[in-house]
């Protein structure tokens, strides 16, 4: 990986509050094979490097400039950026923040109310609106470029200016915007001023900037003529619009890994740390590993060895049917299903929780599917354990009262007295569909296999602890009681909540197994075990994979060959047909996939 200099580290503390390493520009030989945190695709043309570069193709086109793009980019750097180069060139523009023809702030609230007013510090509901309900249009239309010189209009909503002119898009990967949330470096969509809570400010994203900001994104993905990566304001990197495009039409059809993002937790472990060389070893642990969730990981493309990062859902806004095959129609530009890491290695508990019902989600959330999991576990110390599913004498009003009177006198629950207890070990899968009372205990890493949202957890107990800044942590006791199913007790969740592998397919060398999921999950789990290779199809599904036993394997999809490592997660698009996986360590590896079911098709 490359090394973070002088001007990045600078800007790391400048705008961004976490410890994580800054994404580097360039992808540098390997110093040791194992987990990539880094992975890439080849991009069919030119990446550029610099705002000499950027400019130099701003010039060459002697029109009007439209630089539109996501929350939580640093414009006035940027444009200082272009500006002190444009001054240095003796270069005269006018440029012009489109953010003049927002709407005044209280009716920017008043717009959103229905979607974040209603005092919940974590949940809101999906705003349906569009970008430009965030704009006067008459001020939008006040807004014109003068003849006879060089304007540059730029902003998020720039383009609903109507200019003709060159259309310049800047993305920002989400973990990113999180940092620099949390650094107090961003404004939502029609504020005028910086939030100071970014828990707030998370809520805002979730529900009203990332859904409105996709919906424009998706609009303008076809015009946009460069796509320009900005998480490294010192060292921007860039395409041009149809090298972005025909490089996700590619990927679409081949092979590919999401850039994964890692967080630390109060209950988070050293599994992670201990595994993955490449992560700054100096945090205080990693809880989680966001293999897979589409709505914030990125996707780094690659060109002699310049990168640059993209959101992954834009390849299902240019494409979807290419992705997802014959689920398209049921998820949209969605992607359903989730895959990322739990470490309590050496760390602690996780809540006592629960996730709501698919009609609770909906009317409350505005969300068309719930959070339907399984802990698949990946490793194990001796005597893990899961939390999962009633005793068979659970008695609700005495488990509620336990919990309220745990917040109010602040005293432990024996949780045990209520919650069934599973030994946990490697290659287990326990069902979590949702209203099911469930937790991972300490000493296992968990790849969660779930359905795609994932903010919608109701916690119930959290062993009293507070989170890593010292603050209490959001208990949601009233909403799991509406949603918690007391029937999964006793010898039912042994039955129904725990997974027994069957073989369906078998060779001389491998074989297929099932992993039944419960009939409330959509999507369906199997498991590959092979010595040599294997060629599977995808069905004209989406597959979503990861090697949970072995070294290394290569991946081979339409005369193309990537290499796998050991817990990476890779995706292979419906349109990729057939794959291969090739095994030559002389043993026997196992992969996990999982897909929709075809009735949930």
């Amino acid at each position: 990986m490359s090394t973070i200099n002088p001007a990045q580290t600078q800007q790391q503390h400048r705008f961004r509050a976490t410890e994580q390493f800054l994404a580097p520009p360039t992808k540098e030989k390997r110093e040791q094979a194992g987990y990539d945190i880094y992975p890439c695709f080849t991009a069919t043309g030119p990446i550029h490097a610099g705002f000499d570069s950027l400019l130099t193709w701003i010039l060459q086109r002697r029109a009007n400039i439209i630089i539109d793009g996501y929350v939580g980019v640093q414009w006035e750097d940027f444009i200082s950026a272009l500006q002190t180069r444009l001054a240095a060139l003796q270069t005269n523009a006018r440029f012009v923040n489109v953010n003049t023809a927002l709407i005044p702030a209280a009716d920017r609230d008043a717009l959103v109310a229905s979607s974040l007013g209603n005092g919940d510090p974590l949940f809101g509901k999906v705003f349906d609106g569009q970008l430009s309900d965030f704009f006067s249009p008459e001020k939008l239309r006040d807004i014109r470029p003068e003849n006879g010189q060089l304007n540059i209009l730029y902003g998020c909503g720039a383009s609903l200016c109507g200019w003709d002119g060159a259309l310049l898009y800047i993305d920002l990967p989400k973990n990113e915007i999180q940092f620099r949330s949390r650094a107090g470096q961003v404004c939502n969509i029609g504020h005028h001023s910086i939030s100071g809570d970014a828990r707030q400010q998370y809520k805002s994203f979730y529900f009203v900037d990332w859904p409105v900001l996709n919906r424009h994104k998706k609009a303008l993905l076809p015009s946009v003529e460069l796509f320009i990566d900005e998480q490294r304001l010192s060292e921007i990197t860039w395409c041009e619009g149809d090298t972005l495009r025909n490089t996700l039409r590619e990927m679409s059809r081949n092979m590919f890994r999401a850039r994964p993002w890692f967080e630390p937790g109060v209950w988070g472990g050293h599994w992670i740390r201990e595994n993955i060389a490449e992560l700054n070893p100096n945090v205080v642990n990693y809880a989680w590993s966001f293999e897979l969730i589409a709505p914030e990981n990125g996707i780094l493309l690659e060109h002699e060895g310049l990168l640059q990062e993209i959101s992954l859902d834009t390849m299902l806004m240019l494409d979807n049917t290419a992705v997802l095959g014959k689920a398209a129609p049921r998820f949209g530009n969605t992607f359903p299903i989730r895959f990322d890491f739990l470490d309590t290695f050496d760390g602690g508990n996780l809540s006592i929780q629960c996730h709501p019902s698919v009609p609770y989600t909906r009317d409350n959330f505005g969300e068309p599917f719930t959070q339907d999991e399984t802990y698949y576990i990946l490793d194990a110390k001796p005597g893990a354990k899961v939390y999962l599913g009633f005793r068979d004498d659970i008695d609700a009003t005495a488990f509620r009262s336990a919990l309220e009177n745990s917040v109010e006198q602040h005293q432990a629950v024996d949780i045990e007295k209520f919650v069934q207890v599973f030994p946990s070990h490697r290659h287990d899968l326990f069902l979590i569909p949702n209203g099911t009372v469930h937790s991972s205990g300490k000493d296992n890493l968990v790849l969660e296999i779930s359905a795609t949202p994932y903010i919608y957890t109701f916690k119930m107990y959290d062993w009293m602890r507070t989170d890593l800044n010292g603050r209490p942590r959001t208990l949601n006791i009233a909403r799991a009681f509406e949603n918690l199913d007391f029937d999964r007790k006793g010898d039912v969740v042994r039955e129904t909540l725990l997974s027994a592998p069957v073989t369906i397919q078998q060779g001389p060398d491998w074989r297929l197994l099932h992993l039944p999921t419960h009939p409330q999950h959509f999507y369906r789990i199997e498991r590959v075990e092979f010595s040599s290779a294997v060629q599977l199809e995808t069905g004209n599904q989406c597959h979503v994979l990861s090697l949970v036993e072995g070294e290394r394997i290569r991946v081979l999809t339409n005369g193309r060959e990537q290499v796998v490592h050991y817990a990476e997660t890779f995706i292979i698009p419906a349109a990729a047909g057939a794959y291969t996986l090739l095994n030559d360590s002389g043993e026997e590896v196992k992969v996990v996939r999982a897909f929709v079911k075809e009735e949930c098709c």
